[in-house]
């Protein structure tokens, strides 16, 4: 209870100073609240280094290129809710700069969205728990993680 509050004025604070601060976006990142709304795909999840998963004998930084399995959404609503689902998955080293996908089930999160033009932030997941930054066109999820780690998740408007 405590923490849903806290999340609560978190989320308000943000929303607050999202819609009192000034206007200086020169216009080349980032989407207005109505632009956002809609359903955005999974279209590329970069790995820190490029990955023959298939067998192909075709390298490819984004996992997309070599497995099927791996897929996701966001849906933004005009209320500020959002939906989120996206393939669960691990990458294992097997020897010799091979690699192994596993996709083993889904992550599923909903709760409230603001953004401010430039990132997102959500509420209500501990799936979403980084904001993502709208840059060209794309809302990019970067992480960190060590190879064969994931760099970033790549979303598009449909």
């Amino acid at each position: 209870m405590k923490n849903t509050k806290i999340l609560t004025l978190l989320i308000s604070t943000f929303i607050l100073m999202v819609s009192c601060s000034e206007d200086g976006d020169d216009g080349q990142s980032g989407f207005t609240s109505t632009e956002l709304v809609g359903t955005w795909v999974l279209v590329e999840v970069n790995l820190s280094d490029q990955v023959d998963i298939d067998g192909d004998g075709q390298s490819s930084n984004n996992l997309l290129d070599e497995t099927e399995c791996v897929s996701g959404s966001i849906i933004f609503n005009g209320d500020t809710t959002y939906q989120f689902e996206q393939a669960s998955f691990t990458i294992t080293s097997i020897t010799n700069n091979l690699y192994h996908v596993d996709c083993y089930g889904t992550d599923l999160a909903t709760g409230a969205w603001a953004s401010d033009g430039s990132i997102v932030a959500f509420q209500g997941s501990n799936v979403l728990d980084n904001n993502f930054q709208l840059m060209g066109g794309r809302i990019i999820w970067n992480e960190a993680e060590e190879l064969p780690g994931v760099a970033s998740y790549v979303y598009e408007k449909q």
